[in-house]
């Protein structure tokens, strides 16, 4: 499973790049606005200069003309700049015609597996399912990335299932183990899936006894 990080901060972005395990960026205007006063294109541009993965970039109009307008000052950007579209009819319509020039697209959005059917169908890169926001209104995020691999299993589609909304590492297991092919994740996730109590008191107790065995040469 590839691994995207979802923020807009450049800091987190090189943390996680130099874990060597990072394949890409998922961002948005209201990540970017946490960042306080950078400019969006310019905080794409830079994060494209420390990730060589897709780095999607998210447009704000509601209609497929003015998606088509950002989309084109967006690919400008860098080449591995993916446009990040909302999953309604309009986007339906700008991401058929972006994915059929060959610009990879990103629809986010995705509460149920139709919308994910039909963005596979308009040629979409990556399908963005939203699992914590499922969750918090009672409904099973991960049963959606079940019907969607089945759909997308059962018909051979191309588009890639990322799983996006991803609150705690248990979220990022289950996406692996049903077989999601990306998951975007806040960097704290990261950092969390790679502390367990065991892997520290192992190494406490080995860093413990490579002094004793030290001590006692001396």
């Amino acid at each position: 499973m590839k691994i995207f990080v979802d923020t807009g901060s450049l800091e987190e972005i090189k943390k996680a790049n130099d874990l060597g395990v990072l394949d890409g960026v998922t961002t948005n205007p209201s990540l970017i606005a946490k960042e306080k006063g950078v400019d969006f294109h310019t905080r794409i541009a830079d994060i494209c200069k420390i990730v060589k993965g897709p780095v999607s970039a998210e447009v704000v109009s509601t209609n497929a003309p003015g998606m088509l307008k950002e989309a084109e000052e967006l690919i400008k950007i860098a080449p591995n700049v993916t446009i990040k579209l909302p999953t309604i009819a309009e986007g339906l319509k700008a991401c058929k015609i972006l994915s059929d020039r060959g610009v990879k697209v990103n629809m986010t959005l995705v509460f149920q597996p139709l919308q994910a059917l039909m963005v596979a169908k308009a040629g979409a890169t990556f399908a963005s399912p939203f699992l914590g926001r499922l969750d918090d209104i009672g409904h099973d995020g991960m049963n959606l990335i079940r019907e969607i691999r089945t759909i997308y299993n059962n018909y051979g589609y191309k588009t890639q299932i990322l799983a996006a909304s991803i609150r705690s590492p248990l979220h990022l297991v289950q996406a692996a183990m049903i077989g999601a092919d990306v998951a975007t994740v806040p960097y704290k996730v990261l950092e969390e899936v790679l502390h367990h109590p065991l892997t520290d008191s192992g190494l406490k107790t080995f860093l413990e006894d490579w002094e004793k065995s030290h001590a006692a040469k001396a």
